[in-house]
């Protein structure tokens, strides 16, 4: 596969019926959907459980999605979707990138970016990293 980034965390996805859309290809939630999935997979083994996240009453909040559709993808195809922590200032934001290939071809159908807040559960306002989070973020930020 011709990733972005090296050392992508990857996940295979065959593309269901019920994933499409009345175009016959995949809905745009379906995407969204899937990068909330790769993101629990790629985080929570690695120290950032959401237990944890509750314990320490803070979280990271998606402030911002950025995708680019490339190509479509269809009922029954495998794609491989991948992720990177691509920034981490270790205080309050950070990026996550993605991208998702389809294997047969191996052609990139969607790139995309997401920027998060450390948010407070209670309040819903901004608030400082713990170093929990920090130190995971960090590690993993290419």
């Amino acid at each position: 596969m011709q990733w972005d980034y090296d050392d992508p965390f990857t996940m295979d996805i065959t593309v269901a019926e019920a994933d499409t859309d009345r175009l016959g290809h995949t809905n745009n939630q379906v995407y969204l959907k899937w990068f909330e999935q790769i993101s629990w997979l790629h985080i929570e083994p690695r120290g950032m459980s959401w237990e944890l996240q509750e314990k320490l009453g803070k979280a990271m909040a998606i402030t911002r999605t950025e995708i680019n559709y490339l190509g479509a993808s269809y009922a029954s195809e495998q794609l491989q979707v991948a992720t990177w922590i691509t920034h981490s200032d270790g205080r309050l934001l950070s990026t996550r990138e993605f991208q998702i290939i389809r294997i047969s071809d191996q052609k990139t159908l969607v790139r995309a970016k997401s920027a998060y807040a450390c948010i407070d559960l209670k309040s819903g306002r901004p608030s400082r990293m713990p170093m929990e989070i920090a130190e995971t973020l960090g590690n993993l930020a290419i």
